[in-house]
């Protein structure tokens, strides 16, 4: 069994950009627009790692408020619009540190890279092209391509598929996947669909990422491709170990 590294996978929100400050205080604005009161400790709860309209669906629904598709959607499309005016005032983008480096090692040893995020499409495509990043990406899947949201693994499994026909010659296999998350949503997402995590602990104590990631880091620039290898090597002999065995 082929378990080598072939694809890197990074999270948006939390992991490239830090940007989950800025999304609390445009949703908890959306819910005191809709005569709603934001609970202490909700937004980390419900929307953290998931999708807008998950995050929507969820809060709104406990408040016993009818909800429809079309209402969805004009609360998530006003949210995005104020999203891209406040991103358009901030000169330079709170781009996680480290995060260039972490790439430039990728890339330098041709492992192609995507994106799998809850967030809209044009949020993503915007700040990765402000950040000169969007080369470095060979995918983006966003919440414009799946209609479920993590900790579901529709998003991680679609974009599996995609670089299977993009790099057949890889004969991708969930196994060959390293996945970048700071959400517990997200590692249970990316664990569901069979692939490796590496928790960052940019949003959640360390702690907290550890108990559910394959290993955690503090920060970005604490990534070694070296490291990375030697962990899917090491898991591929045990698994041939193992077999050797039965």
């Amino acid at each position: 069994m082929d378990n080598k590294l072939k694809v890197v996978i990074f999270d948006f929100n939390g992991v490239i950009i830090n940007d989950e400050p800025l999304h609390q205080k445009l949703l908890e604005q959306i819910l005191i627009e809709e005569n709603v009161r934001p609970e202490r400790g909700e937004y980390r709860a419900l929307c953290v790692g998931r999708s807008d309209r998950a995050c929507l669906f969820d809060i709104l629904s406990s408040r016993g408020r009818a909800l429809t598709d079309t209402y969805l959607d004009s609360l998530i499309q006003r949210k995005s619009q104020a999203y891209l005016a406040e991103i358009a005032t901030l000169n330079p983008l709170p781009i996680y540190p480290g995060l260039e480096d972490v790439i430039f090692q990728f890339r330098a040893s041709q492992i192609p890279l995507a994106i799998v995020s809850g967030a809209k499409r044009q949020e993503i495509e915007i700040v990765l092209d402000r950040s000169n990043l969007a080369t470095n990406f060979d995918l983006v899947i966003s919440s414009d391509d799946v209609k479920t949201s993590k900790p579901d693994p529709t998003g991680f499994l679609l974009a599996l598929e995609r670089l299977q026909r993009q790099y057949p010659n890889l004969e991708l296999i969930p196994a060959n996947c390293l996945v970048i998350e700071d959400s517990p949503a997200g590692i249970t997402a990316a664990k569901r669909a069979g692939m490796s995590v590496v928790g960052v602990a940019n949003t959640y104590p360390y702690h907290m990422i550890q108990r559910q990631a394959n290993w955690t880091v503090d920060y970005l620039h604490e990534l070694e491709l070296d490291r990375i290898k030697r962990f899917f090597e090491q898991r591929t002999e045990a698994f041939l170990s193992a077999s050797a065995v039965d």
